[in-house]
């Protein structure tokens, strides 16, 4: 979306109050409840959005009027950002706030601005990046034979993802929409918790062996490592797997790489691919391999119990995978697979489990 656009559709956003106030209304701002009753199956686009439930902002209430006020504040914040053509980051938001000359209008915590910022998508249907806003750096990388295009503020540059970048491979920026891809040689994408088996799968070679784009999540992932893996699939038309720990906070990852996170199913379909597939560490690996494990804790059961109604999960494979591990009452990271040997995870569990899946 332009910035011209973006800037409209929040001033439009702006003036609806004011439309409200001479209509003798109280003023409000309606926005889908971001929970997970209120998440329901999209069929067409194959991703989990919100529901018809909604909660309002009204200024019926002092707690209701300041969150407004808020909302007002930020947004001609934002729309003097697009025309200076800046940008700023969710916690400098959190900070500047407390320059604004209305007390009422700062912002008390950084989940608070987070919030409010969300809420403004929601209502406007405008993605944040649209904003100007950026997270905090969370430096997630790609390595794998790929060539692409970026824009960036001295020119544009074209980079081979292999050639061209050193072992830590290609940042991902903030917004991969400003990214062409030229040429690739890919056969699948792998998207891969952790910083030390990524590091494994580059050091052993497996992107050049397998033509592997090989995305590392860091973690939960942010929402552009989530939007360049799904651009990935839909203009490269490549496979993607997901290679996790074996706990039930990585399965949520892996959800949110293939159907979304709660708090932005506003934007499943711009973010999701529901197509991804989950390699694993799956529970049945821990029992087949007889992994190093440890103990579940009762926030991981408690985690696994909640998915278990979770409609991410509600298939007969995650039921299948959930269970035994509540069973077995054990997770596993994916180092662990190095008590094999450091060749392992490359020379046997990947290349069988991707050929099991199809991918290879």
């Amino acid at each position: 979306m332009s910035e011209t656009a973006a800037r409209e559709k929040l001033i439009d956003l702006a003036a609806q109050f004011y439309d409200q106030f001479e209509l003798g209304e109280i003023p409000h701002m309606d926005v889908p409840t971001r929970s997970k009753s209120n998440i329901i199956f999209d069929e067409d686009a194959g991703v989990w959005v919100y529901g018809d439930r909604s909660s309002s902002r009204s200024a019926n209430s002092v707690r209701g009027a300041r969150k407004l006020l808020k909302a007002v504040y930020t947004i001609e914040f934002l729309a003097n950002q697009l025309d200076e053509d800046r940008s700023s980051t969710l916690r400098e938001l959190y900070y500047l706030s407390e320059s604004w000359d209305e007390e009422e209008a700062q912002f008390n915590s950084q989940d608070q601005s987070n919030s409010l910022v969300e809420d403004l998508e929601i209502v406007s249907g405008v993605k944040r990046e649209d904003f100007h806003m950026r997270p905090e750096e969370s430096g997630a990388t790609l390595m794998g034979p790929l060539r692409l295009r970026e824009q960036t503020r001295r020119g544009d540059r074209e980079i081979h993802c292999q050639e061209d970048v050193g072992e830590g491979g290609y940042q991902i920026p903030n917004n991969p929409d400003t990214i062409e891809f030229l040429d690739n040689d890919a056969d699948f994408v792998m998207a891969v918790e952790t910083g030390g088996m990524r590091d494994r799968l580059i050091e052993n070679g497996f992107d050049d062996e397998y033509n592997a784009i090989i995305v590392h999540l860091k973690g939960q992932p942010a929402r552009a490592t989530r939007r360049i893996t799904k651009r990935l699939h839909d203009d490269l038309d490549l496979p993607v797997t997901v290679f996790t720990d074996g706990d039930p906070w990585s399965y949520r990852i892996y959800g949110s790489v293939a159907y979304g996170s709660i708090k932005s199913a506003h934007l499943s379909e711009y973010l999701a691919t529901p197509q991804a597939d989950f390699v694993g560490i799956r529970p049945v690996d821990i029992v087949e391999y007889d992994l190093p494990t440890d103990p579940l804790s009762d926030s991981d059961v408690n985690a696994l119990e909640s998915e278990l109604e979770d409609p991410r999960f509600s298939t007969d494979f995650w039921t299948e995978q959930i269970e035994l591990q509540l069973d077995i009452e054990k997770k596993a990271e994916q180092q662990a697979l190095a008590s094999r040997g450091l060749d392992f995870v490359t020379d046997t569990y990947l290349p069988e489990r991707l050929d099991e899946m199809g991918v290879i």
